[in-house]
């Protein structure tokens, strides 16, 4: 397909962390092959032929950073004259496909990892910030050519959040996996490296410090999970102080009622994250709010089983008695997702995991027929080809 399509991202290598980061890295490798692809994302300038960086500029002393990445979506979107068709990742560049959309008259196509009401707790990470970015994604959204959700979860999100939005412009295209480099990894230098106990069961769990990954919930289940196994936390960049405070004294509140409780900081690297998965007795995503969750095929194709909430795309992924558990929960509606009782959620979710860990040949099988899983259906080449088929029926 002869087509100039500029990708539009705040995230791209070396700067990725979140799964939307994830998603346009291995996206746009696979569509590369198949389109006349332009990368634009943020920050400094990439060596990587067809990538292409734009900076936030500097403000006013106190502006708020939203308005910072609103003067990155205009440079970028200037940039996009001459393409067939645009295609943005993220309220963090809806901005830029829907100006040249309207400047330029190309189709735009926006992909929804998340939706901003649904994530009502940015507000105190963001402030203004997130009335703005609520903007720009509902007007970036609304008069998109398509839309494509990650999950048939989040396209049902996208068409109660957005009623306005036509059924037939919001196709399915779930994430992939690469599962040549996620696999299992039997190496123990990362368990050295971090104090991790080889011999001794272990739960994990991977994510940021925001309230949509329900860290706070684990932490509180956790008092009930059997303590010969360990507690492996491996933590992201928290979205607030006050989410990082509270985090912070749950982890000591558990730490003074049982032992092998470690706190990893920061972003793994692959090698590492490959071999905390592989030895994981047991996976957990205990997230409030998750459109898929890449984080889970990452386990699935490393052969762990996954305990996670029964939530959003979720239980697209993780396949119920198969792959792992889905824990039930019962919402508010009010866009918080936060659980109506926190100690049945926390009970359910600690009997999940206790019962693999109480039966690991259970938990062995449910790991290999995760990696099958991963591998069978969830493959990169095969999104990128629906991604195209999207493009076609927008350019047509």
């Amino acid at each position: 397909m002869n087509t100039r399509v500029d990708l539009l991202t705040k995230e791209f290598p070396p700067a990725v962390y979140g799964g939307a980061g994830v998603h346009v890295t291995e996206l746009s490798r696979q569509l590369r092959t198949l389109v006349d692809l332009r990368v634009r994302c943020f920050g400094e300038p990439r060596p990587d032929p067809g990538v292409f960086a734009y900076p936030e500029p500097r403000l006013a002393d106190g502006a708020n950073a939203a308005l910072r990445t609103l003067a990155a979506n205009v440079a970028m979107s200037a940039a996009c004259e001459g393409a067939d068709l645009v295609h943005s990742h993220t309220w963090y560049a809806n901005a830029a496909g829907h100006l040249a959309r309207t400047v330029y008259g190309v189709p735009h196509v926006v992909t929804t990892h998340s939706l901003e009401p649904l994530r009502p707790w940015k507000e105190e990470q963001l402030g203004g910030g997130y009335r703005l970015s609520s903007l720009v994604e509902r007007t970036a959204v609304t008069a998109a050519d398509a839309v494509i959700a990650v999950s048939q979860g989040m396209r049902e999100d996208v068409l109660r959040v957005y009623p306005d939005v036509d059924p037939e412009r919001v196709h399915v295209v779930h994430n992939g996996i690469d599962t040549e480099a996620h696999r299992p990894d039997t190496g123990t230098a990362a368990l050295e490296r971090y104090g991790v106990d080889p011999e001794r069961p272990l739960v994990l769990f991977v994510g940021r410090v925001t309230r949509q990954k329900g860290l706070p919930q684990l932490l509180r289940a956790a008092f009930e999970i059997d303590p010969a196994a360990q507690l492996v936390l491996c933590c992201g960049q928290p979205d607030t102080p006050e989410i990082a405070a509270e985090t912070a004294a749950l982890v000591d509140e558990l730490r003074r009622s049982r032992g092998g409780v470690v706190r990893i900081d920061g972003m793994l690297d692959a090698v590492s994250l490959r071999q905390l998965l592989t030895h994981a007795s047991v996976f957990v995503c205990p997230s409030l709010y998750e459109p898929m969750g890449i984080v889970n095929l990452e386990a699935m194709a490393c052969g762990t089983a996954v305990v996670a909430t029964a939530t959003g795309g979720i239980p697209e992924v993780v396949a119920d008695g198969v792959t792992g558990l889905l824990v039930p929960i019962e919402q508010e509606q009010d866009g918080t997702g936060t659980p109506l009782d926190e100690k049945r959620f926390a009970a359910d979710f600690a009997a999940a995991v206790n019962r693999l860990l109480a039966e690991p040949a259970l938990a062995r099988a449910m790991g290999e027929a995760g990696r099958v899983r991963a591998r069978e259906h969830f493959s990169w080449r095969a999104a990128a080809e629906r991604v195209l088929d999207v493009y076609r029926r927008v350019l047509a």
